[in-house]
């Protein structure tokens, strides 16, 4: 078998190509961090081929969990060539990787993507003079429109197969630093692979952790060239590689003086004072037409069309009992899984259109600004940007936006991000957002982006009171991140990222929702009455009924203290979706069980409360801790909790000036709020203390 692998600088258009090569549906999210670990998949037409995915890295030190994914990759499983992309729009950056790439031993490809910006900015790249610094062929790529793909990789392939073992031209250092490297090569031992010695040599000379414990101590050499150069060094390498860049930049590249327009868009949507307000009225656009306008009329006709009263409820039903069908069964097709499973299904419109905005949003490089901007803002409250990244993705699914947490190096602010990023509504919890705002409040405009914001104050909220304790108390970490092009996504890549997390959603609703409608309509049918199991004729005294009546209490200060709301709740810890399907197969009408107060509380503490099995499975994963997953699942509900009491309490007083001992608490959770608000963080109360 061959190994290709792709490596290159965060954002530079790695996932995209490898979804090319390979005909995979990786995620792809024009911001750096989508990919955190090394995916593999075989070449298209090529059996014998595997093209490896690794994470997106600046340079093969070991700072960060991707570039210890990746190094460790390139170094241990030894790839037979290493297709290297670069960001045509920014050379200098995207080449530093290249002199390290070049060192390791093994034959590099290199693909300059994105080149119809290049060439849209009117700049011009020498793809002769590029090849000759640095000793490997180079293509001209576009990954997003396909252009010159199947060229690199069949060359890739070619030179893998012909040219194995032989490696590219890595560039040279000063005299005395070349020097040194020769004696530190000279001094490993005669086991070394010799692709790999001057690799090995350049670490241990710039003190690389997990290179230098395993080999001979250097320290005196290194430390006579650090005396002469007056500075550290990992620096004087990093400092030689970019002076070589720039000797070499000019002749590869010849620039056109015009300002990109990415630079003229930024001056407006990264504005210090508009940032913010853009942002909030382009997402509350895209909420408002995914689910109270464009989304909602399309939805509407399906549910009529399909899953009404004269859809396939009633021809299954008149079906059925043409042919003398059971009564029980005919119950369980009509209501448990049409009534169950239609119910989620309904909402599918509504769930395509929010992904197509959102899909747009990310390709053309806006949503990686938000997280350049919300910095400025998480970093007030214990927060970096860095942790915005998972929250974008869990707009999706809370799986992959948990998943991406592992980008954060700083163990506290992972953690905290994991707890707080599926307070984000992800498109699992869309139809709960609908379905109430349709039924309880008309479609109101304001309730589906109220939704989205009160998960954003959540986590900010969330992010200074866990920042102020002990346990999560520190520096905020600094936040580094380069900005993408603008570019006008194509349609294959929008309805890729579409039909991806579309299927997604219709596969559970086939699925885990089918199982569970199922299961919701038998047992809300069958029970106990006059001491015999069986069918019953109202569900008050079903199975369902009796579980539902044992916990309705602990949500009765919430408003939504029936048994069909408390079951909801809890099947909603399975499947976000299947609240909706409860309710389609227990409520004739929804406005049965809640008015809009108790409603609004509802949805938002299932918004908010622990997420779906699968993403609770994420948490212990990603936490590798079953007391931080207790944490952080026991955190979420009481957080959750606190909120909707707060939210029914206090409107039930405003609106019809009710008052009762859970008011009192909603007052005792407000003031304790706003304590653990305008407290000191542990830091400064223990310095004040001393």
């Amino acid at each position: 078998m061959i190994k290709i692998a792709l490596a290159g600088n965060p954002n530079c258009g790695k996932t995209m190509l490898f979804n090319a090569l390979t005909d995979s549906n990786q995620y792809v999210g024009n911001w750096a961090g989508v990919t955190v670990e090394a995916k593999e998949g075989r070449l298209k037409d090529e059996k014998d081929v595997i093209v490896a995915d690794l994470p997106g890295i600046y340079s093969l030190s070991p700072y960060t969990p991707e570039e210890v994914v990746a190094r460790n990759y390139l170094v241990n499983e030894e790839p037979d060539v290493i297709l290297n992309i670069i960001d045509g729009t920014n050379l200098e950056r995207n080449l530093y990787l290249t002199t390290q790439l070049c060192e390791i031993g093994i034959p590099v490809v290199m693909a300059i993507n994105m080149i119809d910006l290049v060439k849209k900015n009117g700049d011009i790249i020498n793809l002769e003079e590029i090849s000759e610094h640095f000793g490997c062929v180079c293509f001209e790529i576009s990954a997003l429109k396909g252009t010159g793909v199947k060229k690199c990789a069949k060359k890739a392939v070619e030179l893998a197969r012909t040219n194995k073992g032989i490696p590219p031209i890595h560039h040279s250092f000063d005299d005395r630093v070349e020097s040194a490297i020769h004696f530190i090569s000279a001094m490993l031992p005669d086991g070394t692979d010799m692709l790999h010695k001057r690799y090995y040599a350049t670490k241990i000379f710039e003190r690389d952790r997990l290179v230098s414990d395993n080999f001979p101590d250097c320290e005196s050499i290194i430390k006579d060239v650090e005396k002469y150069y007056d500075d550290d060094s990992e620096s004087i390498i990093a400092d030689q590689r970019y002076k070589y860049i720039t000797s070499c930049i000019d002749e590869c590249r010849t620039k056109s003086g015009k300002t990109p327009i990415s630079e003229k868009i930024d001056a407006v949507v990264t504005n210090k004072y508009l940032s913010l307000p853009i942002f909030v009225l382009i997402m509350f656009g895209v909420y408002y037409l995914s689910v109270t306008t464009l989304g909602s009329y399309l939805s509407d006709l399906i549910t009529q069309k399909l899953f009404g009263a004269e859809g396939l409820a009633l021809l299954a039903d008149n079906f059925l009992t043409s042919i003398n069908c059971a009564p029980w069964l005919t119950s369980l097709i009509t209501d448990g899984i049409i009534g169950g499973v239609g119910a989620v299904l309904s909402f599918v419109p509504q769930i395509i259109v929010l992904f197509i905005f959102l899909s747009f949003l990310e390709d053309c490089g806006y949503m990686s600004r938000i997280a350049f901007i919300m910095d400025r803002l998480f970093r007030k409250f214990g927060l970096s940007g860095k942790s915005f990244i998972p929250i974008l993705v869990g707009t999706g699914c809370g799986v992959p936006g948990i998943m991406s947490s592992r980008t954060i190096e700083n163990v506290n602010e992972r953690r905290m991000t994991i707890i707080t990023t599926t307070f984000i509504p992800c498109g699992a919890k869309l139809p709960v957002i609908s379905l109430i705002a349709s039924s309880l409040f008309g479609g109101a405009w304001w309730v589906a982006p109220s939704a989205y914001f009160t998960g954003i104050a959540s986590i900010i909220i969330s992010g200074i009171i866990l920042k102020k304790t002990r346990i999560f108390s520190g520096d905020v970490s600094p936040f580094v991140m380069e900005l993408p092009s603008y570019h006008m996504p194509t349609l294959k890549s929008v309805f890729r990222a579409t039909w991806d997390r579309s299927w997604s959603y219709v596969k559970k609703a086939g699925t885990i929702i089918f199982l569970a409608s199922c299961a919701v309509w038998f047992l809300s049918n069958f029970g106990f009455y006059d001491g015999k199991f069986g069918m019953v004729q109202y569900m008050d005294n079903s199975v369902l009924a009796y579980i539902g009546n044992f916990v309705h209490i602990i949500f009765s200060p919430l408003g939504f203290g029936t048994w069909q709301a408390s079951v909801a709740t809890l099947l909603g810890l399975v499947a976000k979706e299947e609240i909706v399907g409860v309710f389609g197969v227990l409520y004739g009408n929804i406005s049965e069980g809640f008015n809009a107060l108790s409603g609004y509380s509802f949805l938002v503490f299932n918004l908010l409360c622990a997420p779906c099995v699968a993403a609770m499975g994420a948490i212990r994963r990603e936490m590798n801790s079953p007391k931080w997953t207790l944490f952080a699942i026991g955190y979420q509900c009481f957080f959750a909790y606190c909120v909707s009491l707060c939210i029914y309490q206090l409107g039930l007083l405003f609106v019809s000036g009710d008052f009762a001992i859970s008011t009192i608490f909603a007052f005792l959770i407000i003031a304790a709020l706003i304590f653990m608000l305008i407290r000191k963080p542990y830091n400064n109360r223990k310095i004040t203390k001393r």
